[in-house]
């Protein structure tokens, strides 16, 4: 990694300098999860990660300029939810394993980063095209590999020819962004963490396929 970190100004950071940036990234990363985004200032995360403000701002512009450092970060595992769909059967038992994976997958993946994942979906809901652009990287891991799916059952006669695949796969993932950002609220209605992951791989079994899965 050294020679390819640098610093605000341009200049080269060495291992210490990468260490002490990844650290700040760290403790942002933690703040996140307890604080409103809009409540993080910089002192506050130099002093968590033990340094200065003014080492802060070697590193990053402002706390928004480390933020999106994070959800470039969290952009670089999206082959983890592509992974979840490309290649694999949607055909008998083997797809509803398939819905099931993709389910699985979807919310550990949402769970995993929820602090900076709510942040980009605030940035993108208020317009900032950085954080548009993110969010929408992420869902297109998996939305074009749903999207071919669709568009392989329909060429096999298996799906209704009016179908729009792009159409179906978005809206699938749309679901499951908002079920996997509201994880917690389904206890408010009564759904239990457990119930809800298999009525999620109904669902989108259903829309893939057309079908409920089988037994």
């Amino acid at each position: 990694m050294t020679g390819q970190v640098r610093t605000v100004d341009g200049r080269v950071a060495g291992r210490r300098g990468q260490a002490t940036r990844q650290k700040l990234l760290d403790c942002l990363g933690e703040m996140l999860s307890s604080s409103p985004y809009r409540d993080v200032k910089v002192i506050d995360v130099a002093r968590k990660a033990g340094t200065s403000p003014a080492t802060f701002y070697q590193y990053f512009p402002d706390v928004e300029g480390a933020v999106l450092e994070i959800a470039d970060g969290v952009t670089k595992e999206s082959s983890d939810l592509t992974e979840l769909v490309a290649g694999r059967s949607w055909a008998g038992k083997a797809g509803r394993q398939s819905a099931e994976d993709l389910v699985d997958g979807f919310l550990s993946f949402w769970r995993r980063h929820d602090a900076i994942l709510r942040v980009i979906d605030l940035g993108a809901a208020e317009g900032d095209k950085r954080f548009y652009k993110i969010r929408m990287k992420l869902l297109n891991a998996v939305t074009n590999p749903l999207t071919e799916a669709v568009k392989d059952l329909q060429s096999k006669g298996k799906i209704d020819k009016e179908v729009n695949p792009s159409a179906v796969a978005g809206s699938l993932v749309f679901m499951l962004a908002a079920a996997a950002s509201h994880q917690k609220g389904f206890t408010t209605w009564g759904v239990k963490q457990a119930e809800l992951r298999p009525n999620l791989a109904m669902l989108v079994h259903l829309g893939v396929t057309g079908r409920k899965p089988p037994r």
